[in-house]
């Protein structure tokens, strides 16, 4: 008889035996996600070709807005996604018959470098990658209970740690195939890691606590006065964190575009310009630590670092980071070509403000969050992405120009962004101080649940 799943955390004083089942599908889903999005504007201005074979590459401006809606769209279908695992399949099967959708997103861009088969693979791609984002981060959560919470914290960071690892080698390689073998190998290969990820969190299945879907009285408690009050509150929150999202996801299509104009000899090697977005991967991997261990204590001993005074900070730290964009433009703009060295301070502030914001939102969206409402609100915090993404792409819709040229050009554009972020930190302090938070957080009483694990 198939072994059966359990339908509660395991009791434990210590880190509970699925998590390393799900933090290894997470390096492997962000090593193909990261892969593909580090390419996608160089694919779309220089690979790009039509339905008879000859080159039909996009301007960098619609290149841009593409790059933006794809992301956005990638956050927005966690809502359907969460909904899916909550009330009808739970998030293992969620997990897991997404993942074969996100499978088939990334064969398809492998195989099709039309038009066509960029909005067919790009779509797959965020049906299925979005639909699993809420479920994987919350089914973390979910294996947690009292005995164990103060390890909750270690374990949304070596996850964090996951998403970076991956992606810090999958930015290195992938523009590297691009380059020397074509689209076919640089989409193929993350689709290849995309199915390792499947297989390698299929094989956590008996190691897990399966949270059962409530069904009906899920949505009939998810959408009442208090689930809705409960959502309303964190929307507002979230809304910043919009921003901060709206910033750094141009680091995959702004900042790739301005590092081609750069000098790409550093450090002795010629790099591709889309190669530079691994030191963000590679510093989050250095700073996790040191925030952890030697930044916030520091801070704390000044003032009481809240969850809502990190987000707060990393705001701030953000817009300076797009200050050192808008130098770097200034120095384009004269005639001078710059080495891509100068991005580095840029991608430092980017980073720490990731850690500030990033890291802090995702604990604090699962922590927050009502018990059968977890993935709704995980759900919740990365429409904040999208949203952040929606409207950077709104950005380049009403900036541009008939001729290709833009209304928002060089420093200026930088400058906007900069300002953005570090302005609406005076509204950020306003909200944070009316919000009370309370944590929620599963039983730790487990029971055999009675369908056979054996069925996905």
């Amino acid at each position: 008889m198939p072994q059966a799943y359990f339908t509660a955390p395991i009791k434990t004083d210590w880190m509970p035996p699925g998590i390393p089942y799900i933090i290894g599908n997470e390096a492997a889903e962000r090593f193909n996600f990261y892969g593909m999005r580090a390419i996608l504007v160089v694919f779309m201005t220089q690979y790009l070709r039509d339905r008879s074979g000859a080159l039909a590459p996009m301007n960098e401006n619609q290149a841009n807005q593409w790059y933006h809606w794809f992301v956005a769209s990638n956050y927005f279908f966690p809502a359907l996604g969460a909904i899916i695992s909550d009330a009808f399949w739970g998030k293992y099967r969620t997990i897991i018959r997404l993942s074969l959708v996100y499978c088939l997103g990334s064969i398809v861009l492998a195989f099709d470098d039309t038009r066509l088969g960029l909005g067919l693979g790009l779509g797959l791609i965020a049906l299925g990658a979005g639909g699993i984002k809420p479920c994987v981060s919350a089914h973390v959560g979910d294996q947690f209970g009292p005995a164990n919470q103060p390890l909750l914290s270690r374990a949304f960071g070596w996850f964090y740690f996951s998403v970076n690892f991956g992606s810090f080698f999958s930015i290195l390689l992938i523009p590297w195939l691009l380059a020397h073998y074509g689209s076919r190998a640089a989409f193929g290969v993350p689709a290849v890691l995309m199915l390792l990820a499947a297989f390698v969190f299929w094989s956590g299945r008996y190691k897990f606590a399966h949270i059962p879907p409530g069904g009906k009285t899920f949505l009939r408690d998810t959408f009442n006065r208090e689930g809705c009050a409960a959502i309303g509150r964190l929307a507002i929150l979230f809304a910043f964190v919009a921003v901060f999202w709206s910033l750094w996801d141009q680091s995959g299509g702004e900042w790739v575009l301005q590092a081609q104009k750069m000098d790409l000899h550093f450090l002795g090697f010629n790099w591709l310009a889309s190669q530079i977005q691994a030191v963000n991967a590679i510093m989050i991997l250095a700073f996790i630590p040191l925030f952890q261990y030697v930044i916030y204590p520091a801070i704390s001993l000044v003032f009481s670092l809240t969850p809502l005074r990190k987000i707060g900070l990393g705001l701030i730290v953000t817009g300076f980071s797009f200050m050192v964009s808008a130098w770097i433009e200034t120095q384009i703009a004269g005639g001078l070509k710059p080495n891509i060295g100068w991005q580095m301070p840029a991608y430092a502030l980017l980073s720490a403000g990731e850690v500030m914001v990033s890291i802090t939102a995702l604990e604090f969206a699962y922590t927050q969050a009502p018990k059968h409402m977890k993935s709704i609100i995980m759900a919740l915090y990365l429409l904040s992405i999208s949203a952040g993404n929606a409207f950077t792409a709104l950005v380049h819709f009403f900036i541009a120009n008939p001729d290709g040229s833009t209304k928002l050009q060089g420093a200026a554009y930088y400058n906007f962004y900069a300002t953005l972020s570090i302005g609406c930190v005076a509204v950020f302090v306003l909200v944070a101080r009316r919000y009370q938070e309370k944590s929620h957080l599963q039983g730790d009483n487990p029971v055999p649940l009675a369908e056979a694990a054996a069925e996905v």
